[in-house]
Parts: structure tokens; sequence; C-alpha cells
């Protein structure tokens, strides 16, 4: 079954539009935030090796998620002057959670299911 780049294309802006405004909702724990970070990161990759097996597509993600989260531990200036944009802060993030990389864990495997339902409602 082929999957569309139209689809994960829609999904990723939908993923970062519910992302960016579960930070403006106090009622919203900042764990989803990551969560959802975590999910979109899926979704990109997914929409760059579009003919890569989902296996290969949840490893890459993962990677990519922790070498960010393990990144945050590098405290050189100007990578923490880049952490204070905008652009820093939603990409590379601020401090080092053991916690949230369950929550990479969490997202991905969120990504991963959808992927597989999609796939299987998918007409042939």
């Amino acid at each position: 079954m082929r999957r569309s780049r139209l689809l994960y294309f829609t999904i990723i802006i939908a993923t970062i539009i519910t992302g960016l405004l579960s930070r403006h909702f106090k009622s919203i724990p900042l764990f989803i935030g990551d969560i959802l970070w975590a999910l979109m990161v899926y979704f990109i990759v997914s929409f760059l090796f579009i003919n890569k097996p989902i296996k290969v597509v949840v490893i890459a993600s993962l990677l990519f998620c922790f070498a960010i989260e393990f990144s945050q531990l590098y405290k050189a200036p100007w990578i923490n002057d880049l952490r204070h944009t905008l652009f820093g802060k939603l990409v590379l993030g601020a401090g080092f959670l053991w916690s949230d990389l369950l929550c990479y864990v969490v997202g991905v495997g969120i990504g991963c299911i959808v992927d597989f339902y999609m796939l299987e409602k998918t007409p042939k």
C-alpha cells in the first residue's frame, strides 16, 4: 500500500497547530506538548521517507527525538542563545528531562498506531 505525502503533510500541520494550542491552555499538562512534538517528528520522518518501512521510521524518529533531548545537556553559550529564541525553544527545548524520553516513546507509538490504521483503511 502506498502512503500519501499529502496526507502526512496534513497531519503534520494539524499536529503542529494542536501542539501550539496545547501551550495556551493551562489545564493541559505540559507533557502533552512533548507527546505531540514526537508525534510531529514521526510524521515528518514518514513524509520524508515515504517508501521506508514503518520500523525504520520509528527508529529514525526516536533517534532524532532522543538526540534533541540529550543535546539539552550541552550548555555552550551559542546554543543557549539559540534556545532563547522561539524557534530554539520549540525545536531544541530548554532543559533535559528523563520523563521527556517517555513522552517521545508515547508520541512515536501513537504515530505508529495511526500509520497502521491509515494503511489498513486506505482503499486499495
